[in-house]
């Protein structure tokens, strides 16, 4: 086997490199999105006068959009084809990062960034399902690893390039380039794409149990970061108590909008999905903390800042790339399981961070996150995608989407209430130091617990199915 690049099926009427080229392009846009916000919210928090809660909004609307919609959105997919849902996820994407440019309040703001979450989750919710159909299984790690090191490659370049733009140009100018990227990945991807894929094309769509889990969802995850308030908890049981109904609705429907028997009787699928909402969960608040603390802590720019991050992404990147290709080959278990006991290695040594901790103490920490985070995602997603029929492909990848944006949220919203409990609703250039740091030294320990926890649930999944 050549292995310099991936083998495709023949025939196919659209070229597979094609196809990956776009949807790289779009993880990459779509990714440093959500990166250089971060970056860019004590300058927002400025401009809006928001607080710590108010400005971590921002952030988690996006991401709570996503989160509910992927599900709905994967199963709509493989019934209308993922190509059009594809394309048209990118021009809602263009559109509403163009009015974010302009928002003229943090309300509107919030709004647009809830329409930029839907058109990534149109986005999220069939790349991947695409890559997976035009590579065939033996080469199908290596093109999903190139896939995730577009993200992290996203990631590594967003804090040097958002930090120029923030610095230069302010915080709207980071809305501005996605708008145009995602606008040419829709035209590029209506005249490139010949190919349609809706395996499931006939089955009705599953209306009942896509309106019952959009609620529910919301209610769990708008509850959930809100917590400890009263109405807050009132939200996060009644969410959970709408995700409860929704399984046994799932359950006793024919065509489901989620096919719940899959997490019931799939365990390489079930427990590959709960390691990546683990890993999650314990690692994507890490760069909004880190971005707090060197900006409001250190004092340094966003720019400045910027440099720091990156390394932890370049790192993803790089290992990434190679840990795809290595699953086509090794037992799923052993890659995923040993990425997340490297992330909570990383985890322990950001919480000795101090007001004069070292910036090489500091990337050490950032580059062992990255190690585990690249052997971590391209096996864990190889594994799940390989582990369903093509006709649940859009679901697999909206549910893949779903673990990572739900992780992401809970992330959010575990750091949002453990910052509030130790600093209150202050203003942000008035955070007390020594609080902050005891809030993420707290969060980080947390987060290196969930990541032993994942360790577990990634080595339970079992061998790869033939």
């Amino acid at each position: 086997m050549n292995s310099s690049a991936p083998t495709v099926k023949p025939p196919s009427a659209t070229d597979p490199a094609v196809v990956l080229a776009l949807v790289m392009i779009s993880s990459f846009f779509t990714r440093s999105i959500g990166a250089a916000v971060n970056l860019a919210l004590p300058e927002m928090a400025g401009e809006f006068g928001l607080g710590t809660v108010a400005m971590s909004w921002i952030a988690m609307s996006y991401l709570l959009a996503s989160a509910v919609l992927l599900v709905p959105l994967g199963k709509l997919a493989d019934i209308l084809g993922r190509r059009r849902i594809f394309l048209w996820g990118n021009v809602v994407l263009a559109g509403t990062s163009a009015l974010g440019a302009l928002a003229p309040t943090a309300a509107a703001l919030i709004v647009l960034r809830v329409g930029q979450g839907l058109g990534s989750a149109m986005i999220f919710s069939t790349g991947m399902a695409m890559v997976t159909e035009v590579y065939p299984p033996h080469d199908r790690g290596r093109a999903i690893g190139w896939s995730v090191t577009a993200v992290y490659s996203g990631l590594a370049l967003s804090p040097v390039l958002g930090g120029l733009l923030i610095s230069g140009l302010g915080w709207r100018s980071l809305f501005v380039v996605p708008a145009v990227v995602s606008l040419g990945v829709a035209l590029f991807a209506r005249l490139g794409i010949r190919t349609e894929w809706a395996e499931a094309r006939g089955e009705r769509f599953d209306h009942r149990g896509a309106w019952l889990y959009v609620p529910a969802m919301s209610a769990f995850m708008y509850g959930f970061a809100h917590l400890p308030a009263g109405t807050a908890i009132g939200l996060t049981l009644a969410g959970l108590a709408g995700l409860v109904a929704f399984v046994r609705v799932e359950l006793a429907t024919e065509t489901p909008v989620f096919e719940v028997r899959l997490l019931r009787d799939n365990r390489l699928f079930a427990l590959g999905n709960l390691a990546a909402l683990i890993n999650y969960a314990s690692t994507f608040a890490v760069t909004f903390l880190l971005s707090l603390y060197l900006q409001v802590v250190l004092g340094m720019t966003p720019r400045d800042a910027g440099v720091i991050l990156i390394a932890q992404p370049v790192v993803m990147a790089v290992v990434a790339s190679r840990s795809g290709r290595w699953s086509d080959r090794v037992d799923p278990r052993w890659l995923p399981s040993a990425g997340m006991a490297v992330s909570a290695v990383g985890l322990v040594l950001l919480a000795f961070l101090r007001e004069d901790t070292s910036t090489p103490f500091l990337l050490t920490a950032l580059g062992v996150l990255g190690l585990g985070f690249g052997l971590f995602s391209s096996p864990n997603t190889n594994s799940i995608m390989g582990a369903v029929e093509k006709r649940h492909l859009g679901l697999a990848s909206g549910t893949v989407g779903t673990m990572r944006l739900t992780g992401q949220l809970l992330s959010m919203g575990v750091a949002t209430l453990v910052l509030q409990l130790f600093l209150g609703d202050a203003p942000v250039e008035t955070v007390d130091h020594g609080a902050f740091l005891d809030a993420a030294c707290v969060l980080f320990v947390l987060f290196a617990g969930l990541c032993a926890l994942g360790v577990w649930a990634s080595l339970g999944r079992g061998r790869r199915r033939d």
